[in-house]
């Protein structure tokens, strides 16, 4: 597994404007955070989604070719960020 925490810099109050992914070694994602910026977050995983988000039906690019669009900005984070990200936003949901 592979975990990406990616900022989104665009003007749209409809688009997230933080992608938080856990991928797995086919490089699909197994779940997902959305951040927006009225503070809402979005989730996704093979049993359920909220809000807008659900996971995406294509391989994830590495994060070189993520940075390589100007509009995005992200890092690599560990299990336990990822962990401690989607308890905080998704435990108490299902």
């Amino acid at each position: 597994m592979r975990y990406i925490d990616v900022q989104w810099k665009h003007g749209s109050d409809d688009e997230p404007i933080r992608l938080v992914s856990e991928i797995d070694a086919e490089d699909y994602e197994v779940r997902k955070l959305e951040f927006y910026s009225d503070g809402s977050v979005g989730f996704a995983c093979d049993v359920i989604s909220s809000h807008k988000t659900f996971l995406g039906d294509a391989k994830v690019p590495q994060l070189d070719e993520i940075n390589a669009d100007s509009e995005f900005e992200g890092v690599s984070i560990s299990a336990e960020e990822f962990e401690h990200l989607w308890t905080v936003n998704v435990a108490d949901k299902y």
